[in-house]
This record gives C-alpha cells, sequence and structure tokens, in this order.
C-alpha cells in the first residue's frame, strides 16, 4: 500500500511539474505580450497628440477642438524646444530628465521614443511656420499603472485555479491509473504452485492492461501444462519403471521361499529376462527422448529427400510387420525435386516418421493407412491419415507426455514415448507436428519441415 502511494505521488508530481513550468512560462509570456502591445498603442497615442499640440502651439492651425484628435492624456507634459544656435542639450536632459541620446535621435531620425519608471515620452521632429522644433510629448504609463497589477493578479488566480484542477485531474487519473495494477498485483500474489489454475481478470480495463494480463494469462498456461506435463511425467514414468521392476522382484522372491526344480528355475528366469527387457526398452527409450530434447547441433545434418525416405519407412515396417498396409499418395510432388529435401538427419526422421505410420497401422488394426506428400517454395508437407481408434477429445493435450496413453489404448502395445520423441525430432529439424484426432474415427497427423535452400547455410 505504501508503495502505490509513493507511485501516485511521483505521478501526481510528474504530472504537476511539467504543467506548472508551462503554465508560469506561458504567463510570463502573456504578460510581457499585453505589456508590450499597450507600451506600443500608447506611444502611437504619444505620437499624435504631439502633432496635435505642435499645431496647436506653433501654428496655430486649429482653433477649435477635432473630435478625431486625442484628448490630453493623463499627466500630460509637452516641451517645445526650438533647434537653433541656443539648443543647449545638456541644459534640456537635466531639465526634463531624459538622456541626450534621446535628443539626438529626434534630430538625426525625427522621432524618438524613452521609457523611465513613471513615464513614456514620445519625441517628433516639427517644421512649423517659425522654425524648426524638438515636440516632447509625455504622460504617464497608463499599462504600469492601471492594468499591470490586474494582469498580475488575473494570471496569479488563473495559475493557481489551474493548479487547483489539475492536481484534482492528476490525483484522479493516478488513482485509476495504478487502482487496476494494485488489483493485478494482488492477483498474482495469490498464484503460486498449488494453484496455478487462477488466472488474471483481463476485462475493465485499458487496452494495455488487458494485453498485459492476457500474455501473463498465456504464460501461466504454459507454466501449468509444463507442471501437468512434469507431474504426468513423473507419475507415469513411475508406474512404467516401477511395474518390470516389481515383476522381477516378485518373481523371484516367490521362487527363493523354497527350493524350485531346474525347470522352475528356468521359467523364473525367462520371466525375470523377459521384464528386464521391457524395463531397458523404456530406459532406452526414455534416454533417448531426452537426448532429442536438446538443440541437436552434435547430430549429423545432410540433404535429405523425403520421398525416397517415406518409401524406405513403408519397405521397413511392411517387413517387420506384413500387416501393415501403407498407401503412399504421390499426386501433389512436385515438378521440381530439389523442393523435396530437406536439411535433416535420415536415422532421426526415418525413427519419426516410422512412429507416426506404424502407430496409424496399430491403432486402426491394421487397415490402410495413406501418407500423403506435397510441396511449396519453403517448406515440405506430409499429412499421415489412419482410421483407428483415435484419440479422446479430453486426452489430446496430454499426447506429448512422455509414458501417457490414451484410456482407449489398453488393447494395444506401447510405452508412450513415440509421439514425444517424434515431435522432439521434428523441433530439431525446425518444423512443426500438428495432430487432429476424432475417437474412434481416425487420427490425422500434419508434419511440416523447411525444405533444404532455406536451411543450407
Amino acid at each position: 500500500m505504501i508503495t502505490t502511494l509513493k507511485k501516485q505521488s511521483r505521478t501526481v508530481l510528474l504530472l504537476l511539474i511539467p504543467f506548472l513550468i508551462v503554465i508560469f512560462l506561458f504567463s510570463i509570456f502573456i504578460y510581457f505580450s499585453v505589456s508590450n502591445y499597450s507600451e506600443k498603442n500608447f506611444f502611437k497615442l504619444l505620437e499624435a497628440r504631439a502633432y496635435k499640440v505642435a499645431k496647436e502651439r506653433l501654428d496655430e492651425k486649429i482653433t477649435k477642438s477635432d473630435p478625431n484628435s486625442p484628448e490630453k492624456l493623463p499627466h500630460e507634459k509637452d516641451f517645445f524646444i526650438p533647434i537653433d544656435n541656443t539648443l543647449d542639450i545638456k541644459e534640456q536632459v537635466q531639465k526634463i530628465g531624459i538622456p541626450a541620446s534621446f535628443f539626438e535621435l529626434v534630430i538625426n531620425n525625427k522621432s524618438a521614443e524613452f521609457v523611465s519608471k513613471k513615464y513614456l515620452y514620445k519625441g517628433i521632429r516639427y517644421q512649423s511656420t517659425s522654425g524648426d522644433y524638438i515636440v516632447i510629448t509625455a504622460a504617464e504609463n497608463y499599462f504600469q499603472i492601471n492594468q499591470a497589477d490586474n494582469l498580475i493578479r488575473t494570471l496569479l488566480f488563473a495559475i493557481l485555479a489551474s493548479l487547483i484542477l489539475i492536481l484534482y485531474i492528476a490525483l484522479y487519473f493516478s488513482k485509476n491509473i495504478f487502482k487496476p495494477i494494485s488489483e493485478i498485483t494482488e492477483q498474482v500474489k495469490e498464484i503460486s504452485s498449488e494453484n496455478l489454475h487462477l488466472r488474471l481478470n483481463d476485462s475493465n480495463r485499458s487496452d494495455e492492461l488487458n494485453d498485459l494480463a492476457r500474455t501473463f494469462n498465456n504464460m501461466l498456461d504454459r507454466i501449468e501444462t509444463s507442471f501437468e506435463t512434469q507431474n504426468n511425467f513423473i507419475s507415469n514414468a513411475s508406474h512404467e519403471l516401477r511395474t518390470p521392476l516389481t515383476a522381477i522382484i516378485g518373481v523371484a522372491d516367490v521362487v527363493l521361499t523354497k527350493p524350485r526344480t531346474n525347470e522352475e528355475y528356468v521359467e523364473t528366469l525367462k520371466i525375470i529376462l523377459q521384464e528386464a527387457d521391457k524395463l531397458d526398452n523404456k530406459t532406452k527409450a526414455l534416454l533417448f527422448l531426452a537426448q532429442t530434447g536438446f538443440n541437436g547441433k552434435v547430430q549429423k545434418f545432410d540433404k535429405v529427400r523425403i520421398d525416397q525416405l517415406l518409401w524406405d519407412v513403408k519397405e521397413n515396417l511392411e517387413s517387420l510387420n506384413p500387416k501393415s498396409k501403407i498407401y503412399l499418395d504421390m499426386d501433389l510432388l512436385p515438378e521440381n525435386p530439389m523442393k523435396l529435401k530437406v536439411n535433416g538427419n535420415t536415422q532421426l526422421l526415418h525413427l519419426a516418421l516410422s512412429n507416426i505410420i506404424s502407430n496409424g497401422c496399430k491403432y486402426s488394426n491394421f487397415e490402410m493407412v495413406t501418407v500423403s506428400i506435397g510441396a511449396s517454395d519453403d517448406f515440405v508437407y506430409i499429412v499421415i491419415k489412419d482410421n483407428g481408434i483415435g484419440i479422446p477429445e479430453n486426452e489430446i493435450k496430454y499426447i506429448y507426455d512422455p509414458f501417457f496413453r490414451a484410456t482407449n489404448t489398453k488393447n494395444f502395445e506401447g510405452y508412450g514415448i513415440g509421439l514425444p520423441l517424434t515431435r522432439n525430432i521434428i523441433r530439431m529439424h525446425k518444423g512443426t507436428l500438428l495432430v487432429t484426432s476424432i475417437e474412434n474415427k481416425g487420427t490425422t497427423v500434419q508434419i511440416t519441415l523447411p525444405i533444404w535452400q532455406i536451411n543450407k547455410d
């Protein structure tokens, strides 16, 4: 809880600090923009007023008030200085209180401006009927006196109101942002190896948090599957390995209880040898399965032509068991034979294909098994289809667990090693293995392998 509050406080500060900096800089920009505009506008009024008073005083051309002429400005002061030999700029500087450069600008450029703490000065060079004059009109800085303080108060109020508003928004959003994260954290804390079935709620959240929850749930699915696989392996392996050992120990104990005839000893040794063979076969299969779980770099890979390999597998299986009926469908063979070559190990691929095809023969009571082969520009496809007993729908997820056998295979011999071993071999060849099955209707296995051109380097 404390950690969550700290995160919320950091989030609020991360939202507040940039906002305050932006609004402060924006307020400064507004203040100086308004000030600069007011100053320029006031100088225009001063200039218009200077020309008016110059005409009134020096030319006496205005005899009555012009409604379009600017009225007298607050605390206005007007100065008329002739430009002749008697002009003493230093004296005027001391008298008016403006710098000498101001007079030089008026004389040379016919216009000048000056800002003091209290007054704004506008000077023009005016050519009258009586001579050349410097006309200076000064008035109090209207912006500084009347508007600056009000603008500053307005900006401060706006900053304070904005600060309160953004604080509320920051607190609201930080709370709503961290609430679902806190919920996820609490849910994750409840998940352990004893309750891997629990999942995060992936609804009523933002898309990003939904993606996070779904990704985490997918990871839990894989972990749960791994745990189930491990538990099934331990259970099945324990049963499969202990069964022949129990038989060997039991037979030996019975024989040793009393003296036996030579025939009985021979029969006992045959039983022990038979069970020992089973144990040896299961152990070898298990070790080979473990070896194929590695990356296979120690295996020798070369170009293997899949159609030729399938013919070898067919001949080998039919010679081992004449009941086997295998039909090779070559209708989809590509015209380019290079598309049938893969980068692989002949012995391992032969074993993998033999496992799948022999399973099809065995579990279909040696009815016809169809093996189809095709290829694209990138992959070789092998589809093995039988019309056998199939796999129960609720058990198909366990078919890659070592020693697992479906409940409808009790009348068939087997160790439950072939399919996990085949999948490992196919993975070593960077291929995929897909099994679909309907109970009592048959099983279809699709093997996909990348062609040799893709992997030759």
